[in-house]
């Protein structure tokens, strides 16, 4: 038998959040803003899934945009457990 089939690898615990990020560029910046200030929390971000976007306008223009958005992230097994 194998080290690897004596202990086997501890599963990842996948974990997500819904955030708001916003932009006064775009909806594409304001998903890369998202994940930048998140991945200073969350090492291990897998994905982001864009919920919703918006804009908010005055006098004719957009001024910012936001997306409502699902971020997924990894969660690292304890290892002390083994």
């Amino acid at each position: 038998m194998s080290e690897a089939t004596k202990h086997p690898a501890p599963l990842a615990t996948i974990r997500f959040i819904e955030l708001v990020g916003e932009s006064k560029y775009g909806w594409e910046d304001a998903a890369e803003r998202l994940v930048k200030r998140e991945s200073a929390k969350h090492k291990n971000i897998t994905g982001l899934d864009v919920l919703r976007s918006t804009a908010i306008v005055r006098e004719g223009r957009i001024v910012q945009y936001r997306i409502e958005a699902k971020v997924t992230y990894a969660i690292e097994p304890d290892r002390g457990e083994q």
